[in-house]
């Protein structure tokens, strides 16, 4: 199938925040991004309804932004009651395993909470919650190119599987043993 376009990559992400001064300084000092840009409006440009807003754009590196809104006028933000807090979050890559060590010794120093690393078989990451309740991971690629191949492989397996079936399919059953983890 033919597409009459093609996508470049994700011009930027957009979440709610509380406050879009402490998520800037947030962003800014324990993840190391560069806060490039805003944009404030009394009127939604897509819509022109009132709602006074500030949208702020960090530049999370390789080309990726990540931004967020402010909305005083709207009710408290919360998350979806039927959403495990775990599904719902944002990831972001790191170089290795020494750089995911290094993020967790950093972001535990500021006084958060860390989970991890985990294993995932192709990557391990680490888990903690922004100031707005959103779930924020740190991942490194450790996966073969074997690896990724036969998990592309597998893929349409899997899912026409799962759809039939909604039960976890065992094709990719090996991404769940960390061999760090297995005795002698």
């Amino acid at each position: 199938m033919s597409h009459p376009f093609t996508l470049n990559r994700i011009h930027h992400a957009a979440y709610r925040c509380k406050d879009a001064g402490e998520t800037v300084a947030w962003y800014s000092q324990v993840l190391g991004m560069r806060y490039t840009n805003a944009f404030a409006e009394d009127h939604v440009p897509s819509t022109g309804a009132y709602d006074p807003y500030m949208h702020v754009f960090l530049d999370c590196g390789g080309g990726n932004v990540i931004a967020f809104f402010e909305l005083p006028n709207q009710p408290e933000m919360s998350r979806d009651p039927n959403t495990p807090e775990w599904v719902q979050h944002i990831a972001f890559e790191v170089a290795d395993l020494d750089a995911l060590l290094a993020a967790k010794a950093h972001i535990e120093a500021q006084g958060i909470d860390v989970l991890g690393p985990t294993f995932h078989g192709i990557f391990r990451s680490i888990y903690f919650f922004d100031p707005n309740g959103h779930r924020l991971e740190l991942a490194c690629n450790i996966g073969t190119a074997e690896q990724y191949a036969e998990l592309e492989r597998v893929a349409p397996l899997m899912l026409e599987e799962w759809s039939q079936t909604k039960k976890a399919p065992k094709h990719a059953q090996w991404l769940h043993i960390d061999p760090g983890s297995l005795a002698e």
